[in-house]
């Protein structure tokens, strides 16, 4: 199963170009850039661990290629994406999040059914990954 989560998820895999191209964008826009990756792409988990420090004032983009170069290295079979975040007065949101590295094999997810009181029945979407170990282990070989 493929995860699509944020901008592009479903076109292929961006090249490291592609990626170079659309960070220079975020950058020309005055975005700050950020680096973030998890073993577990759960939609609700939109807390993942960051990779450094948000690059502010970064006119550059081959600062990010660096750190993403170097997170792909320490995590390659975690999900990276990469956010930009707009401090504009009024917006102070991410505008643009997308995916630039995945495990070799993506688990996906599974729908848990709990029947309650009465006619009640919960559904809860579940990743196979989470089943696979504690958080930081799920995809070490």
């Amino acid at each position: 199963m493929r995860i699509t989560q944020g901008a592009f998820s479903f076109l292929p895999d961006l090249t490291d170009a592609q990626i170079s191209k659309q960070v220079e964008y975020c950058l020309a826009q005055g975005w700050a850039v950020s680096i973030e990756y998890t073993d577990d792409p759960h939609p609700r988990n939109t807390y993942w661990s960051m990779w450094g420090n948000p690059m502010f004032d970064l006119a550059d983009p081959a600062g990010v290629m660096v750190e993403l170069t170097e997170c792909r290295a320490a995590y390659p079979q975690y999900y990276i994406r990469v956010n930009a975040f707009d401090s504009t007065h009024g917006w102070e949101t991410m505008r643009m999040s997308f995916l630039v590295n995945r495990p070799t094999e993506e688990p996906g997810f599974r729908l848990v059914r709990q029947e309650s009181e009465g006619r009640v029945v919960r559904y809860t979407l579940e990743s196979y990954a989470v089943a696979r170990g504690p958080e930081g282990q799920r995809y070490t070989a």
